[in-house]
């Protein structure tokens, strides 16, 4: 039988669909050969959400309707600088397969008081540009369901509702999204073809000084950094004297402090000393529109150190601190030696926490 052009076409475009099919099937089972589904451990059925009091982003959702998707149950809190860090790679996550099985449920579970009011928590949410489904753990009762004890961390939930994995803090980043992967195939989703790219943006190694806490409770909860000639007074105003000198990691106060739960608050001449290392220093912090003045080494604060909460006025670099959150005070061109922190704090002006990038 003779054959004509438009059944040659036609043939070889059937080839061609064919063929393409077929190599996207060997080639998703490709992309999920790092890592094993069926390799992965299995830590039994996965809590539901429980005692959230509100949703953003999405209704309310639960973990056994969510059977046939995988999900990844992601704690953090918002002025956590770890799971801020973390944030851009979730959402990373969310952009590539959220319209294709992946479902990310961020559960905020505060870590200060402040962190549970609703409002701080959404102008949060705008600022970190977060789209994915958040709930609100007030109580840590979800929290407590799964024995959590880390900000940031985060469980991933097979198609059956099993965890499969888990990993607490930050890095990591690229197994964990080689065990999303894996488990999409398994549970037949088809995947991009490369991992999400989202710089790390931190040298851990470059950083010499762990986070310090204020207020009597934090303190007792997470160790003292203070210099023992600055004693604590549980919900008291103390007047310290100025140092005259510093040790690395070692907070110093002068003038009036009042000496709260989870955070020291300025009254009246009051600055703090710090001799840290890392390339970026943050706060959180909270204040009426209170003004603080930063000084590194002795002297103002210039303008390649700036960090993007500061500003310069009259050559002095300050911030105005008019809401519960972190700030950065100090972001330097490179990770490079110690330096000295000083920070001259209106009154009104209430410190929780120094981290560090």
């Amino acid at each position: 039988m003779k054959l004509n052009i438009y059944t040659l076409v036609f043939g070889f475009i059937v080839a061609l669909i064919i063929l393409a099919a077929l190599s996207t099937m060997i080639f998703n089972k490709n992309l999920a050969t790092k890592i094993s589904a069926a390799n992965l451990s299995d830590y039994g059925p996965a809590p539901n959400m429980q005692g959230i009091s509100s949703w953003i982003n999405s209704p309310p959702l639960s973990v056994p309707e969510l059977k046939g998707k995988i999900v990844i149950v992601d704690f953090w809190t918002y002025s956590c600088i770890n799971c801020i860090r973390s944030i851009p790679h979730i959402e990373g996550w969310y952009k590539a397969y959220g319209n294709n099985g992946l479902v990310i449920i961020g559960v905020h579970t505060p870590e200060f008081q402040f962190e549970h009011n609703l409002t701080n928590v959404e102008a949060a949410i705008k600022r970190f540009n977060i789209t994915y489904p958040v709930a609100l753990d007030n109580n840590y009762a979800t929290w407590d369901a799964y024995g959590n004890e880390y900000w940031p961390a985060d469980y991933i939930i097979d198609q059956n509702g099993t965890i499969r994995y888990a990993t607490f803090g930050e890095g990591n980043y690229n197994q964990t999204e080689e065990v999303i992967r894996s488990l999409l195939v398994g549970a037949g989703y088809a995947i991009q073809p490369n991992l999400t790219s989202v710089p790390l943006g931190v040298n851990f190694v470059g950083i010499g000084s762990p986070e310090i806490y204020f207020g009597y409770a934090e303190v007792n909860g997470h160790g003292s950094h203070f210099s023992s000639s600055d004693e604590l007074s549980p919900n008291k105003t103390m007047n310290y004297a100025a140092p005259n000198g510093t040790q690395q990691n070692v907070v110093y106060l002068s003038g009036s402090w009042y000496d709260a739960p989870e955070s020291m608050v300025a009254v009246n001449g009051s600055k703090i000393f710090l001799m840290y290392e890392a390339k970026n220093v943050y706060i959180v912090a909270s204040g009426n529109s209170s003004t603080i003045t930063v000084k590194l080494d002795g002297k103002n604060l210039s303008q390649s150190y700036l960090g993007s909460d500061m500003r310069l006025s009259n050559g002095a670099a300050i911030a105005t601190i008019n809401s519960s959150r972190l700030y950065s005070l100090v972001s330097a061109p490179s990770y490079d030696r110690w330096h000295t922190l000083e920070i001259d704090a209106n009154p009104g002006f209430r410190i929780y926490a120094f981290t560090f990038g």
